[in-house]
């Protein structure tokens, strides 16, 4: 149906907290998704308040910078009528896209909020042109592909729906081991359903195999002397592949992550910002600060990395086999919240770090700087040696003057 002649995609990032998002602005998104205290598939993250939800709201649209609530959920009766409350609520706060994944709730966002746009969450499986055809029919502006599609794939439903709809993909963050996201494994085993919003991650599990005449008798199935872990995939990273992502005909570039910390999202934002800018400006660029790219997408918290499905279907390399925890290269200190008449920065003590510590400013524009703790300041202003209370509002003297939305973090120990 047409030939969409490539643009630059809009980086979309998510946000769990007020703090977070204004982290992810700040930081080079160009749209930040999050999600309200109901209907989302994140029930276990701290989630937006109606009243945080408008100032993050109001925050981004100073900024340029959209914003898209999740209420993708697959509803059931009782849901339905909360629904409707939940997106009155919503128009009058006026986030710019809805992200649906039940026709249920897409009919009821449709009749309460028809002013809104709506996107198709890939919850909703959109794995061909026809599906998107479909939504487009009904009203939706955007579908979020489906994880098991190829950049084949995607340019082939590119050039089969309408120039004016837009394709939404992630290309970056954690894989679900069940066909986007539709995963029963948590309510099986736990009672708790992942597609209402509270899966409690039984990918990530260790398991063991038990032959059925010998109940009660645990075989390991050994990779290494602590188990194996065979649905545990590696994480989603594209940034090396951003004029293939844009060849394809992408519209939104998406991050997945909307439990995570305002350090990963500053790290994650700010990388791809430079990646999809750079190749903008020329290729080469691109291709010279490719290492810069590898090596600060590594600062962030990860499993190792894979391409997921985007060059074909994933071998057994894709899976992690012998733990299922993250690399974790950086510890997060906090984010500056303001820069007093002294040169103080204050900012809510994220890790215990002390004075004389040599520490990072982490900076929007892409700059680290490494800088010394000359001092420290509880509230009440008496000098402390460090700051070992969570949350604890502390004011630091450094050797190197930091603004505001800056992030401090130091390299983990090993």
């Amino acid at each position: 149906m047409n030939n969409k002649r490539p643009g630059k995609p809009e980086l979309l990032v998510p946000a769990s907290s007020l703090e977070v998002l204004k982290t992810a602005v700040i930081f080079g998104a160009d749209a930040v998704y999050i999600g309200g205290e109901a209907f989302g598939l994140r029930a276990k993250a701290k989630n937006f308040s109606s009243q945080e939800m408008a100032e993050g709201i109001r925050f981004a649209h100073e900024h340029d910078v959209k914003v898209y609530v999740t209420a993708n959920i697959l509803a059931h009766n009782d849901d339905l009528e909360g629904a409707g409350k939940y997106f009155e609520e919503l128009k009058e706060i006026k986030p710019d896209a809805l992200i649906i994944s039940d026709p249920g709730m897409f009919m009821i966002a449709k009749e309460v909020c028809p002013e809104i746009e709506i996107h198709i969450s890939t919850q909703a499986n959109n794995t061909n042109y026809q599906t998107y055809r479909f939504w487009w029919q009904q009203g939706a502006k955007r579908v979020v592909s489906a994880r098991e599609l190829s950049l084949t794939e995607i340019r082939q439903i590119r050039d089969n729906i309408p120039k004016e709809m837009e394709i939404e993909s992630f290309i970056h963050g954690a894989m679900c081991i069940s066909y986007s996201g539709r995963c029963l494994l948590s309510n099986y085993f736990t009672g708790r359903d992942a597609n209402q919003g509270a899966c409690t991650h039984p990918c990530r599990w260790k398991y063991a195999v038990v032959e059925e005449t010998r109940p009660g008798e645990y075989l390991p199935v050994y990779e290494n002397e602590r188990g194996t872990y065979i649905f545990n995939s590696k994480d989603l990273c594209m940034v090396e592949y951003i004029p293939e992502l844009v060849s394809a005909g992408i519209d939104s570039l998406k991050i997945e992550g909307r439990m995570k910390t305002a350090l990963y999202v500053a790290c994650v934002a700010r990388t791809y910002r430079k990646a999809i800018d750079d190749y903008f400006e020329s290729e080469g660029k691109y291709r010279g600060n490719m290492d810069w790219y590898r090596a600060e997408i590594a600062k962030c918290t990860y499993r190792q990395f894979t391409t997921g499905f985007y060059f074909g279907k994933p071998d057994e390399n894709a899976q992690i086999y012998d733990s299922n925890t993250y690399v974790n290269e950086y510890v997060y200190l906090g984010i500056v919240e303001s820069v007093d008449e002294r040169g103080y920065a204050k900012f809510e003590q994220k890790n215990k770090f002390c004075v004389g510590d040599t520490i990072e400013i982490m900076k929007p524009d892409g700059s680290n700087i490494h800088t010394k703790v000359l001092s420290m300041y509880n509230d009440e202003g008496e000098a402390v040696e460090s700051c070992p209370h969570s949350r604890q509002i502390l004011y630091a003297e450094l050797a190197d003057q930091p603004e505001p939305y800056d992030l401090l973090r130091v390299e983990a120990v090993k």
